[in-house]
């Protein structure tokens, strides 16, 4: 609900409610033993609650900054803006992106789309698996929709750029390969905890999504 009010205009900041916290909609435990509850208990309430709290805070020193017209303090806002904007955002999404009931293939319309443009299921799965993990340092591997070109992609970001904002697809599926996502359990063998995250990925919601940005 808050994420969408991101994609607004930044003029649009001065009438806006703070952005919260999203309740998992599993509990810390509920994904292992794939990814541990320790992990998420952390990834949730510290992480992500630190990419709300300080976009919050960005949000409100620019909303000064435009009232007060000073460009320059605006411009000089828009690399927090963009990271704790895109933080928030990549998070709301991911948690959904991951169920306790979750793993095998999509069916349906999606299936179909991931056949039609990668080959086949498995090729779509090395493809944006070999992605994830080649992101240098920290970032995202996704699955997006091209609404111009009527297909499915895959693109890696940095940091916690947004995929929408810096692409202009449409995220369907995201993979947060930060350290925070997997060190505890997976240590720096990041390609261990991406194998793993295939078994708890919520295809129901991933089609819901798709279905909803082809409308």
């Amino acid at each position: 609900r808050s994420s969408a009010k991101l994609v607004a205009p930044l003029g649009c900041l001065v009438s806006r409610q703070k952005h919260t916290l999203p309740d998992l909609p599993y509990d810390y435990a509920a994904l292992e033993p794939h990814i541990n509850a320790e992990i998420m208990q952390l990834h949730h309430s510290k992480h992500h609650a630190t990419y709300v709290n300080n976009l919050n805070v960005v949000e409100e020193k620019y909303k000064e900054a435009l009232a007060k017209g000073d460009v320059t303090a605006q411009v000089s806002l828009q690399p927090a803006l963009k990271f704790n904007g895109g933080g928030h955002i990549n998070h709301t999404i991911f948690w959904t992106n991951l169920s306790p009931n979750g793993g095998g293939e999509p069916k349906g319309e999606l299936m179909e789309a991931i056949k039609r443009d990668f080959g086949s299921f498995e090729k779509f799965k090395e493809k944006l698996t070999a992605v994830s993990v080649g992101v240098q340092g920290s970032g995202w591997g996704w699955l997006g929709y091209n609404k111009e070109q009527g297909r499915l992609q895959i693109a890696a970001c940095a940091n916690q750029d947004p995929l929408q904002g810096t692409t202009g697809l449409i995220p369907l599926l995201g993979i947060d390969v930060w350290e925070h996502a997997y060190y505890l359990q997976y240590k720096n063998v990041r390609p261990d905890y991406l194998k793993a995250i295939w078994n708890v990925i919520n295809w129901e919601n991933v089609s819901s999504r798709y279905a909803t940005c082809k409308k």
